[in-house]
């Protein structure tokens, strides 16, 4: 249900925007409440007909996107626009928007799910020592999807527009330069570049240099999250009916969802089930995996921000649904007829290849089928628990490393099903629980540019008084049920090490591939 919207003339209103692969999402916030009182969507377009590997869009889809999703929200709120005073953005991260000296793209943005650009990150990662020389140096080593193998991409493979480059972006920091004509980039979203060297929280000279030394003038200056980067330009606020309105540091998705959940002091996590799966946590210190399974960014609030993602959750979901003909209703029916543990039946969910354990070239696994799991529930839990299983193995890795989880907030699509969130509880061994807005990423936004306003008012309050007067849990919830931790403590034993013993044959295929 809806929120109504505050009618009081003296009401201000905060916007967050959440520019992804797919769309734009825009909220319009209560400013002192946290009550949602319109919201917008409008999709994006891919470009098509590119190269293996190759995920493009054209940085003008977003500002359109943008601004359609906006005029959507303010119109279901009903507000008068003027009573707007801040704004902030998320947007997916390690996309790279090279733009030329009069800051205008150069060519497309590839997105942060590009894969083109595998030989570029092998030599970069040869050039500082490894994955373990990048980590000692930087705290973080680059992967495939990073921004630095997509600039060093363009130096090889366009040098007619490598040689225009004068400013390198990412997704929401273009879109802040649309709406403030600032060029700027914050902390959070900057470390998931590869360029950053994450404890110091500044631009790394020696990879900076592992790409073109000249590119460090290309880099904007860092700023701290708290810093906001600018009032709309008339411009755009003349379209929208708006005043003064003040525009924050913004962020990436992930550090944007972390403020939207409340993930801003230790001992609470996040946890997405969409698509793939992210858990993450907040440390008021650097963070680093000297293994690199958690990665080491930072986030939107000043501190850091252990992350962990898999790539196989509710796309295995989606895979089972539609071998057995049935919905979402039927799935979770299915699987709460078969025991837990399904009997057994273990599933290894790299549909996708894997991130965490890094498994790139691995495919899924239905192990222990006999005659008493080989059904159709069975198949269904065990798959619902596979995926969680898997988050399992990363989340014992954060434990190791001195992360514990008091409280675990669920978004995402697979966050709606009762029986994920008990097998969630069960196997991660923590409470976990639901939002009232699931939205978080662009909630988030919303919420990091009060506090940015807010400061700018000279009023003393941190991010954490602005979340936990603002951010609700939801309805649905779930304790771990001590009868069930032996059975999935065993199970994922047996999961961690059943991988690890298929690892030869997944290298094997590679090469034979």
């Amino acid at each position: 249900m809806e929120k109504k919207p505050s009618r009081a003339k003296s009401a201000r209103y905060a916007v967050g925007v959440d520019s992804g692969t797919q769309g734009t999402k825009v909220l319009v916030v209560d400013l002192d409440s946290g009550r949602v009182a319109g919201r917008g969507y409008a999709p994006h377009e891919m470009i098509p007909g590119l190269g293996p590997g190759a995920s493009e869009q054209d940085p003008a889809t977003w500002a359109r996107a943008m601004e359609k999703a906006l005029t959507a929200a303010l119109r279901a709120s009903r507000i008068e626009p003027k009573r707007v005073v801040s704004l902030g953005v998320s947007g997916q991260q390690h996309g790279f928007v090279p733009l030329d000296g009069k800051g205008r793209p150069i060519r497309p943005a590839k997105l942060w799910n590009d894969t083109s650009t595998i030989e570029e990150t092998e030599e970069l990662l040869a050039r500082l020592g490894g994955k373990k020389g990048w980590i000692r140096k930087l705290g973080i080593a680059p992967a495939v999807g990073y921004t630095i193998s997509k600039v060093l991409w363009l130096k090889r493979h366009e040098p007619e527009n490598y040689a225009k480059l004068a400013a390198v972006l990412l997704p929401h920091n273009y879109l802040n330069y649309h709406l403030t004509g600032r060029i700027h980039m914050e902390y959070g979203d900057a470390s998931g570049t590869g360029l950053m060297d994450i404890r110091r929280r500044r631009w790394s000279p020696e990879a900076v240099r592992a790409v073109d030394p000249s590119l460090a003038v290309k880099l904007p200056r860092l700023s701290p999250p708290a810093q906001p980067v600018g009032l709309i330009k008339k411009s755009v606020a003349a379209r929208f009916g708006f005043g003064k309105v003040l525009v924050s540091a913004g962020g990436g998705d992930n550090m944007m969802g972390a403020v939207g959940s409340g993930n801003v002091k230790p001992g609470v996590f996040s946890l997405s089930l969409g698509t793939s799966g992210t858990v993450y946590s907040y440390s008021a210190k650097p963070f680093v995996d000297p293994r690199g399974e958690i990665a080491a960014f930072c986030d939107s609030t000043g501190g850091w921000l252990p992350l962990l993602c898999t790539m196989n959750v509710t796309n295995t979901t989606e895979l089972v649904k539609a071998l057995f003909k049935i919905d979402n209703a039927r799935l979770e029916a299915l699987a709460r007829s078969a025991p837990v543990g399904a009997g057994g039946l273990l599933f290894l969910p790299f549909v996708d290849g894997e991130r965490v354990p890094a498994l790139p070239f691995a495919s899924a696994v239905l192990f222990g089928l006999d005659r008493g799991s080989f059904d159709r529930a069975s198949i269904a839990r065990a798959v619902m628990e596979g995926a969680i299983l898997n988050l399992g193995y990363g989340v014992a890795r954060m434990r190791e490393l001195g992360l514990e989880p008091g409280q675990i907030r669920a978004t995402g699509g697979g966050a709606k099903s009762r029986l994920w969130l008990r097998i969630a509880a069960d196997v991660l061994g923590a409470p976990v629980v639901t939002l009232q807005e699931q939205e978080a990423a662009a909630f988030g936004a919303a919420l990091q540019s009060i506090w940015c306003f807010l400061r700018e008012k000279d009023e003393t309050v941190t991010i954490a008084e602005i979340t936990d007067e603002r951010v609700a849990l939801g309805k649905l919830a779930a304790e771990p049920d001590p009868a069930n931790a032996g059975t999935y403590a065993e199970l994922q034993k047996r999961f961690n090490s059943l991988w690890k013993r298929l690892v030869p044959e997944f290298k094997a295929r590679r090469a034979g591939g």
